[in-house]
């Protein structure tokens, strides 16, 4: 996750939210997050849309993690 993330252009102290279910993947994502030295905004799928957006446009952060069965819920935008 870490070399993906460095990859796709994220430095350290930059923000990467991260919008999964609790588990496996959320331990995976957050310590993907932390080795590439960036820090995490953590979202709850369950959040209402409208809170979701208002944390991600209120954070910027320079990229999104999830999962798969959040993503269609997900307000981004390009």
């Amino acid at each position: 996750v870490a070399h993906r993330l460095l990859s796709l252009g994220v430095r350290p102290d930059d923000r990467v939210a991260i919008c999964v279910e609790r588990g496996p993947a959320m331990i995976i994502g957050l310590l993907g997050i932390l080795k590439a030295g960036a820090g995490y905004v953590p979202l709850d799928p369950a959040y209402p849309l409208e809170r979701l957006a208002y944390t991600l446009g209120d954070s910027a952060p320079v990229a999104l993690l999830s999962q798969q069965s959040v993503q269609p819920a997900l307000p981004v935008s390009d």
